[in-house]
């Protein structure tokens, strides 16, 4: 078993690569070829992901038993048992998400993948990129699963995630729909900062507008209102250089 540790990296060319390094979300990747692993650990370690490495299906069985991770990659193909053996296995031990890689180009293959429960469906040889957007939409699809039917309250403050309506004080807060998003994602990671790449993100399915400082018009607008006084935030906060982080404990 190997971990890899998402670095932390600001830039990296013009695409930022920080993805919200606080947050780091547990992938276990089961993978037999030792070289595409290690390929995979580090291009989405630098996007704040951190991965845990083994290369047989019984060790990774054994492991996701003992451990929580927020999704696997597993290869179809391991040395000692099926891959869709292993995803049966994953499934019956609860709900993480599955994204299954294959070498094999047959379309019942990812059937039977899909009806053992895997998530999604990755065929060999694949771009980086696609890995990337295939694991951060399964994470989104259970993120939104989860919190479809949860109230998260902060003293005065309730985020009803279900009629997707914000109330301060029990009285209702116009927001528009990514507004909340935005609200949301910050919501669920309190105390952590989040880059306004990892933000934009995070709203992607509402279709935010494709530039960070259209982030810093809305976190003005939320303010306006959820805060008792918008120029003095205390629950939506400004990290400089950083990105914005929701206090954790407010009235």
């Amino acid at each position: 078993m190997v971990t890899f540790t998402a670095p932390h990296v600001d830039r990296v060319g013009n695409e930022s690569r920080a993805e919200a390094a606080a947050v780091n979300p547990r992938i276990l990747l089961i993978e037999d070829d030792r070289r595409l692993a290690e390929m995979v650990a580090n291009y989405l370690g630098e996007f704040g992901f951190a991965l845990t490495v083994v290369h047989a299906g019984n060790a990774g069985v054994a492991l996701h038993a003992r451990e929580s991770f927020d999704a696997v990659i597993l290869d179809l193909m391991l040395p000692d048992i099926d891959g869709l053996e292993v995803c049966r296995k994953l499934r019956a031990e609860g709900d993480t998400p599955i994204l299954m890689l294959t070498a094999r180009g047959d379309a019942m293959d990812r059937v039977v993948g899909l009806e053992m429960g895997a998530d999604d469906y990755l065929p060999k040889p694949f771009e980086p990129r696609e890995l990337l957007a295939r694991l951060r939409s399964i994470l989104r699809r259970r993120t939104g699963e989860r919190a479809s039917s949860e109230v998260l309250r902060f003293g005065r403050l309730e985020i009803d995630t279900e009629a997707r309506q914000v109330r301060l004080e029990g009285e209702p807060r116009v927001l528009t729909s990514y507004q909340f998003a935005l609200l949301l994602a910050l919501a669920q990671r309190p105390g952590r900062v989040l880059s306004r790449e990892t933000l934009m993100d995070a709203v992607s399915h509402d279709k935010l507008e494709a530039f960070d400082r259209s982030i810093d018009v809305h976190i003005s607008r939320i303010r306006a209102a959820i805060e008792d006084d918008p120029k003095k935030p205390r629950r939506v906060i400004t990290v400089r250089g950083a990105g914005y982080v929701f206090a954790k404990a407010q009235e």
